[in-house]
């Protein structure tokens, strides 16, 4: 059932934390996500949660069209999302959606990058942009009134709202 519901062309998914982690997984049935990795402990060896800052990178995902550029804080909370490539070939063709950063530049270390993961990844898509999967909460800042601390200027929107208007389109 999952194969057919991912073979169709009008379907999406969206993974996120553990959602994330299953769809992983399921790589192998999901068209264009054979280079995704698994997600594993956390280098920290514990559980993260805090605000994080991701960019969204230029990817295919329908999720986080129209969003490239952008530098949004988000809620982080997971004990294992630290990407982990089969190969080094995977790493380097996989579709990057959104990245850890700490300021201008993609995060490497603790505790910007809060699980460990390789240049930074926080979430990939497929080939096509119908299914993408992230480690980080969107889905839990939806209203600036959500985050610890927004800029002043923020709507009461944030910007993750527009991923799930993206689906909606």
């Amino acid at each position: 059932m999952f194969a057919a519901f991912f073979a169709r062309s009008d379907s999406l998914a969206l993974g996120i934390c553990n959602g994330c982690q299953m769809l992983a997984q399921l790589r192998d049935i999901i068209p264009g996500a054979e280079h995704w990795p698994t997600f594993q402990r956390n280098a920290s060896e514990q559980y993260e949660a805090r605000l994080a800052l991701l960019e969204v990178g230029e990817s295919p995902s329908v999720f986080l069209r129209g969003m490239a550029g952008s530098r949004i804080p988000v809620a982080v909370a997971h004990g294992e999302g630290r990407a982990v490539f089969a190969d080094a070939i995977d790493r380097g063709v996989v579709d990057v959606a959104v990245r850890y950063m700490d300021g201008a530049r993609v995060a490497e270390h603790y505790p910007a990058n809060p699980n460990g993961s390789p240049d930074g990844i926080a979430g990939v898509t497929s080939r096509d942009g119908r299914a993408t999967i992230l480690m980080p909460h969107p889905e839990r800042t939806l209203r600036s009134a959500n985050f610890s601390w927004a800029p002043a200027d923020w709507p009461e929107e944030s910007p993750w709202l527009r991923m799930f208007r993206n689906a909606r389109v």
